[in-house]
C-alpha cells in the first residue's frame, strides 16, 4: 500500500494557511499505551484527519502516541469524537497554546517511529509505566520553595537557554537520549533528595519519572502537562509564573512567550535576544539564536560561509547541494565552534 502523505509544495501550503478565513486551535496531546500495529493506525488518522483539514506531526510507536496539531475550530467537536472512539486514546487529555492563534502547522506529517522519545534505554527491566507524581502549577510553584528540592529540566540545550525555571539544572545536551546519563551523573548522591522535572508537555517527563525511579530514587515529581500547561494555569488562576522567558515549540512559532523575561543572547553579537531563527541557507538551516540587527547584517544567515551559499544562482547552489544534507558536518562544526561556546558562556552567566 502507497504511503498517505501530503505533496503539495511547501510555500503553496503556506500561503493557503495565510488566506484561511477561520480560526485554528493548536493543541498537543500524548499516551504511553501499547498500540499493536501503528502502520494501520497511521494510515487511520491520517486519513481521519485529512478530511477535517488537521495539520500537525504526529509520531506513533508500539508505546503510543505523540502529536502536536492545529484543528480547525468548527471541525473541533468532530476531532474529539473521532479521536476518543479509538480505544487507544479514550479521554486523552489535550493541551492548548497559550498564544492561539493556530497558525502552527501548515500540512500534517504522521510518521510510524521504533518510539515517540528515543531514549537510548535498552535495560528490559525497565518499566515505563511506573512514573512519577504528577503536580499541577499551583504544587509545582509551592515544591519550588522547597529548598531541598532538586528542580530539572528534561529539555535540550536550546529549549532552555531561551526560558526555564529558577534554578534549574539544565543540561547541555541535544537529545533527550544524551541527557538521561547527564541528569543521573547530577543527581548521584542525591538518591534522598527531593526531584522535580519537567519539560514542554509532559512526554519527556513521564519516560525520566519511571527511569529515575528504577535507578533508586525515592521521591520523583513531574508538571502535569508541561510548560505548556503550567502557563495556561498561571494565566487562569492568577499565580505567578515562575518559569520565566520563552517556552521553545516544535512548530512553525518556534516559541511561545510566557514572560518578559529574556534570559538569552544573539549568538553572533551577544546582544539580548531569545528569538530562535532558521538559517536561510537551504543546504543549512541551522537553528540558533538572532537578533534583528544581525538578521539584517548577515541577511538571515549563520556564517559569512552561508551567505556566500544564498548569494548564487539558484542553479549554483543546487549544485552543491547535491549529495549533501541539512546542518552538514561544516556547519555543525562551525556552531559548536563559533555559536556553541558563546550560547553556554552567556547562558551560564544568566542561570
Amino acid at each position: 500500500m502507497a504511503l498517505l502523505v501530503n505533496r503539495i509544495d511547501k510555500r503553496i501550503l503556506k500561503e493557503n494557511l495565510k488566506q484561511e478565513g477561520f480560526a485554528r486551535k493548536t493543541i498537543s496531546f500524548y499516551r504511553y499505551v501499547n498500540i499493536q500495529n501503528p502502520l494501520e493506525l497511521r494510515d487511520t488518522l491520517f486519513k481521519s484527519w485529512s478530511e477535517l483539514n488537521c495539520f500537525g506531526r504526529i509520531y506513533l510507536a508500539n508505546e503510543g502516541i505523540n502529536a502536536q496539531m492545529s484543528v480547525p475550530e468548527h471541525h473541533w467537536e468532530a476531532f474529539v469524537t473521532r479521536l476518543y472512539s479509538i480505544p487507544y486514546f479514550s479521554d486523552v487529555p489535550f493541551k492548548h497554546a497559550v498564544d492561539g492563534n493556530g497558525k502552527s502547522f501548515y500540512k500534517l506529517i504522521v510518521k510510524v517511529r521504533d518510539k515517540i522519545v528515543a531514549d537510548g534505554i535498552t535495560d528490559p527491566g525497565f518499566d515505563p509505566s511506573n512514573t512519577g507524581k504528577y503536580l499541577n502549577a499551583k504544587e509545582f510553584n509551592a515544591a519550588l520553595n522547597d529548598t531541598d528540592t532538586i528542580v530539572i529540566d528534561m529539555r535540550n540545550h536550546y529549549e532552555s537557554e531561551v526560558g526555564r525555571f529558577e534554578n534549574a539544572f539544565c543540561p547541555d545536551a541535544d537529545t533527550f537520549r544524551e541527557e538521561l546519563p547527564q541528569v543521573i551523573e547530577h543527581l548521584k548522591g542525591k538518591e534522598n533528595k527531593k526531584v522535580l522535572m519537567y519539560c514542554t508537555g509532559g512526554i519527556r517527563c513521564e519516560k525520566a519519572s519511571a527511569y529515575f525511579k528504577y535507578k533508586g530514587f525515592g521521591e520523583v515529581y513531574h508538571l502535569q502537562g508541561g510548560i505548556i500547561q503550567y502557563a495556561k494555569e498561571v494565566k487562569e488562576l492568577g499565580l505567578e509564573s515562575k518559569f520565566k522567558g520563552v517556552n521553545f515549540v516544535f512548530d512553525e512559532r518556534i516559541g511561545e512567550r510566557v514572560t518578559d523575561d529574556v534570559l538569552s543572547a544573539c549568538h553572533q553579537c551577544g546582544k539580548p535576544c531569545d528569538t530562535h531563527v532558521n538559517c536561510k541557507n537551504d543546504d543549512c538551516h541551522l537553528l540558533f539564536i538572532q537578533c534583528r540587527e544581525c538578521a539584517e547584517k548577515m541577511n538571515g544567515c549563520c556564517t559569512p560561509e552561508c551567505m556566500h551559499t544564498i548569494s548564487l544562482p539558484i542553479e549554483e547552489q543546487r549544485r552543491l547541494r547535491k549529495g549533501r544534507v541539512k546542518n552538514g558536518p561544516e556547519c555543525l562544526a562551525v556552531y559548536k565552534s563559533r555559536l556553541r561556546p558563546k550560547l553556554n558562556e552567556l547562558t551560564l552567566l544568566k542561570k
